[in-house]
């Protein structure tokens, strides 16, 4: 799978340009410019699982550096501010990762952040 297959190529470089310099990625902001805030719980749940690498039903901390670079290869990594916060806005449980226990829906914590965090919330930009 590919995510241009969910994402336009256009809105991905565009997210991923927004936030070229160090500390500047915002979650919130990314999944609005990306695309991502307005998918399908379905297709939400086929770029969770292209994030975990490891397929392991969770994406870790070590796989969440690589966020950007999983959209666009050659981005910069997060920061390691940037990727505590991220965690932090969807690690229910403190477990310093982000999925679903065994039988829930798989995606469900990066639905929770998408629909909470970008949808609820407002954008300050």
């Amino acid at each position: 799978m590919s995510l241009t297959s969910i994402l336009s190529a256009e809105a991905i470089e565009n997210a991923v340009k927004d936030c070229q310099a160090p500390d500047s990625f915002c979650h919130k902001k990314f999944f609005k410019l990306c695309g991502l805030s307005s998918k399908t719980p379905k297709q939400i749940k086929d770029v969770f699982q292209y994030l975990d690498e490891d397929n392991s039903g969770y994406i870790e901390e070590s796989e969440l550096k690589y966020f950007l670079q999983r959209f666009m290869p050659g981005a910069r990594t997060l920061t390691e501010a940037e990727t505590k916060s991220f965690i932090s806005a969807a690690d229910d449980d403190s477990d310093g990762r982000i999925g679903a226990d065994a039988g829930q829906y798989v995606c469900d914590s990066l639905l929770i952040i998408i629909t909470y965090i970008t949808l609820q919330t407002p954008l300050y930009i």
